[in-house]
């Protein structure tokens, strides 16, 4: 989904600020589908004003200057609807992480344990999370994508709790075969 279409989201949800739809792409359900950052959210923000899909009053703060507040129209949850009944792209798992270990024989013992328990951790505390959460009143859509977020964190940790020893183990075994092969081959050339 295209940014302007995740905003629309958002404030089908409710009115908000940018500042607070930006929240909803980093702590709220919306981290889990995308990212969108200030400089994508208000350039669809003015997209969508300008094309009549939100409105955006000026709400006055003390000390403070006014917040702009966005509102969904007819048009806008039109043009949401429009959009959620179309095809939806592929995922795409993106991970600095798994980039690292696919590399892990690259990096020191040290920094790959570090980063290998760090994403273990991430996964346990994101599923402790999900868990945590009240369910009361909450649509059936939400509570099938809730339960399928922790069912997809509490699967990853398990994978990676399972797997820790043996991936260690390998990759050591793996080094030492390379140390001794550059080795074996050095002593042969010396004569």
């Amino acid at each position: 989904m295209d940014v302007k279409t995740l905003c629309l989201g958002v404030l089908k949800l409710g009115d908000a600020t940018g500042y607070e739809i930006k929240k909803q792409f980093e702590e709220g359900p919306f981290a889990y589908f995308n990212q969108a950052g200030f400089g994508s959210i208000y350039p669809a923000l003015n997209a969508l004003l300008n094309d009549g899909m939100v409105t955006c009053r000026d709400e006055r703060q003390q000390g403070r200057p006014d917040k702009k507040v966005y509102r969904l129209t007819a048009a806008g949850e039109a043009a949401l609807t429009a959009a959620l009944h179309g095809r939806p792209a592929l995922d795409k798992l993106r991970s600095d992480t798994i980039f690292m270990l696919f590399f892990a024989e690259m990096l020191d013992e040290t920094h790959l344990r570090a980063t290998y328990d760090g994403y273990l951790s991430y996964f346990r505390s994101c599923f402790e999370h999900v868990r945590s959460l009240d369910n009361t009143g909450i649509t059936p859509g939400r509570l099938f994508v809730r339960d399928l977020g922790a069912e997809f964190y509490e699967t990853m940790a398990t994978y990676l709790a399972e797997h820790r020893e043996r991936f260690f183990a390998e990759l050591d075994a793996h080094q030492k075969a390379e140390s001794t092969a550059k080795t074996g081959t050095g002593m042969g050339t010396g004569r």
